[in-house]
């Protein structure tokens, strides 16, 4: 891995030697896979876990994800109208999504030292780009879509 990318990791608040993630079908993860980068708009990120940690509830009862929020196995991203959301995952893997959009982090293996690492993300609704970290060039990246 090279040193950008561990300072990137770093910066994201992520640790670089772990193995990141679950297996498909394995119970949710409690370790972050990703972090926010950038938030604009109406953004929502439902955790599949079943414990939330969440302090000071917005009166709407509805949590807006923020810049520095951590992303988990199984969350779903979803934007409103004029939302925009931009993660970086623990391999250096970047997504991006668009206004009225619909992701969900399926599956995220990654070990630094691994080469059966594999993710799939899962847009059912709106645009994405991305750009592929470690889990393109060490297993399998997989992007589901409808069409």
């Amino acid at each position: 891995m090279s040193a950008y990318r561990i300072g990137l990791l770093l910066a994201l608040g992520v640790g670089v030697n772990l193995a990141w993630g679950e297996n498909t079908g394995a119970a949710p993860s409690a370790n972050p896979i990703g972090k926010v980068l950038t938030a604009t708009g109406a953004v929502r990120i439902d955790h599949s876990t079943a414990i939330t940690v969440q302090a000071n509830l917005p009166t709407t009862g509805v949590g807006e994800a923020k810049v520095g929020d951590l992303v988990y196995l199984g969350d779903i991203i979803q934007t409103g109208p004029d939302g925009k959301l931009g993660v970086a995952f623990a391999d250096g893997s970047s997504f991006s999504v668009s206004p009225n959009a619909r992701m969900e982090v399926n599956e995220f293996v990654y070990d630094p030292h691994g080469h059966s690492n594999s993710s799939l993300m899962s847009l059912t609704k709106g645009t994405f780009s991305f750009i592929a970290g470690e889990v393109a060039h060490t297993g399998s990246m997989k992007v589901d879509t409808p069409v």
